[in-house]
């Protein structure tokens, strides 16, 4: 994925992932093109040239940090990110309004709808909305601490979800809905860059998954098996998800320009994942353990890069509470006996992921198609899923005067494991079921982005839902459900931008 998350990058999956290093940081190692000294620092003996260029550099190097804060915000802005537009000159984000001394603030919508004319277990259409509100403050600007800053995010989620109403199936093709349907405390942190920008902390309240598994190319798709994160880490392991913050902290540390480590801890907490939580309790009442992601990448951006690209390998150690996926209390079939399952502590998976651009018409542009996939493997515990898989293609500027438009397509490979399997296949026995069971579900997305206005993104898409793995509540379904075909749009509009106050993609 790359560089390190902002704050608010975490409700896209962190569109910024794919720049990798901080732009500023990558010119001003370079040097200075008059041979003088570095924009980094001019040295007593600059002249006045080199030290407004110096000068220009620091509220650059700013702006993008500013600018990173709010760029995983699932919205017309952080579409516009996503596409490169730390590579445009300093400014702020598209959707962001300044409110001065290194304040900043953004507001979005993100609407999806989504209804199957045919498979499931019945036909229906059900849309699931989220408000996104930001709020980032420069430290260096607002107080003299250079380097610091702190993020807060509110959300607020609505609506049901077409794949627990009507398909039944385990992974939602509405990524939006769910992780409790009401306002939300989602993040609330300090952040700390150190040594020119080369070590990154933040902890507070924070999640876990859009610093590691995030990439600015999932949420140009709408299902859950793509959009946010690789959905298998959470059925591998109890890392931490959007919109649900527990106390935590990661660090990431720039060995190159280009070479990143990146390791974090962070609180597993089922009572915080409750549907009638908020986020402002912040106890640890409830807690059973932590979940240590760490990862080591290769991750690039336009300033060092003509083909940007983002590698990351990685394990996620989750030293907590999780349930059996076969036993009970008792060590019998707990979906046989109806009894709560059994509780162990331990398991892990390992990961790999990757984006890369592969075609840029305009080497001075944004636009080109890029590819990207990951894989996750279980590792340790007993699993009911062994691997996860998912993979696709994003083509940026589709059309002469449309570039900002996407198209893409992907696919979400979930694997299960024998385990699963024959847990699955005895419940189905012991009710007279056949014990035919799928190995595998598998989604389909093609979708097209259209930024219509510079505030206003609409993404028809179009899924298919293979072996639709339902959901425990139906396991004893009589017959096989057939695969679904799914039509969804999903809407996404930068208030700020919409009201005037801020300027969107293609904005004059």
């Amino acid at each position: 994925m790359g560089k390190h998350m902002r704050w608010a990058a975490l409700a896209f999956g962190a569109a910024m992932a794919t720049a990798g290093m901080d732009p500023a940081r990558a010119q001003d190692a370079a040097a200075p093109p008059d041979g003088g000294p570095s924009l980094v620092n001019p040295g007593p003996k600059a002249s006045p040239a080199q030290k407004a260029r110096y000068k220009a550099n620091r509220a650059r190097r700013r702006v993008i940090r500013e600018g990173r804060s709010f760029a995983g915000a699932s919205s017309a802005a952080a579409t516009s990110i996503a596409q490169g537009a730390t590579a445009a000159p300093p400014s702020l984000p598209p959707g962001t309004v300044d409110l001065g001394h290194g304040v900043t603030a953004i507001l979005n919508y993100t609407g999806e709808f989504a209804t199957n004319p045919s498979g499931g277990r019945r036909q229906g259409s059900d849309y699931a909305g989220q408000v996104f509100f930001g709020l980032d403050a420069d430290l260096g600007r607002l107080a003299g601490i250079e380097g610091g800053s702190v993020h807060t995010i509110v959300t607020q989620r609505h609506g049901r979800a077409i794949s627990s109403d009507f398909i039944g199936n385990t992974t939602s093709v509405q990524e939006i809905q769910g992780g409790g349907q009401t306002a939300h405390l989602t993040a609330l942190s300090y952040e700390q860059k150190l040594f020119d920008n080369r070590l990154d902390i933040e902890f507070g309240r924070v999640l876990a998954n859009p610093n590691f598994l995030a990439s600015p190319f999932y949420c140009n798709f709408q299902n859950n098996g793509i959009c946010g994160a690789p959905k298998g880490a959470f059925k591998m392991t109890n890392i931490t998800w959007w919109p649900i913050a527990t106390w935590g902290a990661h660090a990431k540390a720039w060995v190159t320009d280009k070479v990143f480590m990146h390791a974090g801890v962070y609180e597993v907490n089922p009572r915080d994942q409750q549907a009638d939580q908020n986020g402002i309790d912040w106890s640890t009442r409830g807690a059973t353990g932590v979940v240590v992601p760490v990862e080591v990448g290769y991750s690039t951006n336009f300033g060092n890069d003509p083909l940007p690209r983002n590698y990351g390998i990685g394990a996620i150690i989750d030293q907590s509470d999780y349930k059996d996926p076969v036993q009970d209390v008792r060590r019998g079939s707990y979906l046989i006996s109806g009894l709560d399952p059994l509780t162990r502590f331990g398991r892990s998976a390992v990961y790999a992921r990757f984006d890369q651009m592969v075609w840029r018409p305009d080497p001075t542009g944004v636009q080109g198609l890029t590819l990207f996939g990951a894989f996750l493997a279980a590792t340790g515990g007993r699993q009911f899923e062994d691997y996860f898989l998912n993979g696709g293609a994003v083509l940026t500027g589709t059309f002469a005067g449309r570039p900002y438009d996407t198209l893409g397509f992907g696919f979400a490979l979930e694997h299960f494991s024998p385990l699963g399997l024959a847990n699955l296949r005895a419940a189905r026995t012991a009710v007279g079921l056949g014990r035919n069971v799928a190995s595998t579900q598998t989604i389909l997305e093609v979708s097209y982005g259209i930024q219509v206005t510079p505030a206003i993104r609409l993404m028809p898409n179009l899924q298919y839902v293979i072996n639709p793995q339902l959901q425990e509540r139906f396991f004893a379904q009589p017959k096989r459900v057939p695969d679904a075909f799914v039509i969804g749009a999903k809407l996404s509009v930068d208030l700020f931008t919409l009201a005037g106050f801020a300027k969107g993609p293609g904005s004059l």
